[in-house]
């Protein structure tokens, strides 16, 4: 069955040797539905990293090739006004910022905001607390 993968949970995914055995087993047992402005995010944090010492150039580059690679695999939330109304309405639920209140909204609309038994994974402590909130099952790896 399918999850909601927020960008903080991409990253491991994408960089060499961070998503471990439980990140693998997760991705093989929930496919990807992610938020259009993902790859944004995932592209943000993967040049960070390099600048900040932690990736380098080549690793940064297979790092990007995986993001593309799993961006043909996964199911995207369209940037349609319902995510923009939805996360403005989680704004005022939870203290989110803004892309994160994004990512949530885009999960809401893929489950057509019945979030009970539907898997959101995120790194983000926040992000949990208000899709844990919101109904989801939140996982983590």
């Amino acid at each position: 069955m399918a999850a909601f993968w927020d960008a903080s949970a991409l990253v491991p995914l994408c960089v060499p040797g961070q998503a471990g055995r439980g990140g693998k087993e997760l991705l093989r047992e929930h496919g990807l539905v992610v938020w259009w402005g993902s790859p944004v995010e995932v592209s943000s944090a993967l040049l960070r990293l390099e600048r900040d010492g932690y990736l380098t150039g080549s690793e940064t580059q297979k790092a990007a090739d995986r993001l593309d690679m799993l961006r043909r695999t996964w199911r995207e939330v369209q940037p349609v006004g319902e995510v923009r109304d939805l996360a403005e309405a989680q704004l005022r639920l939870y203290a989110l910022r803004a892309a994160d209140a994004l990512q949530l909204a885009a999960a809401l609309v893929w489950c057509r905001q019945r979030p009970r038994r539907r898997t959101f994974v995120c790194h983000d402590l926040r992000l949990q607390d208000a899709a844990r909130r919101a109904g989801f099952t939140v996982t983590d790896f």
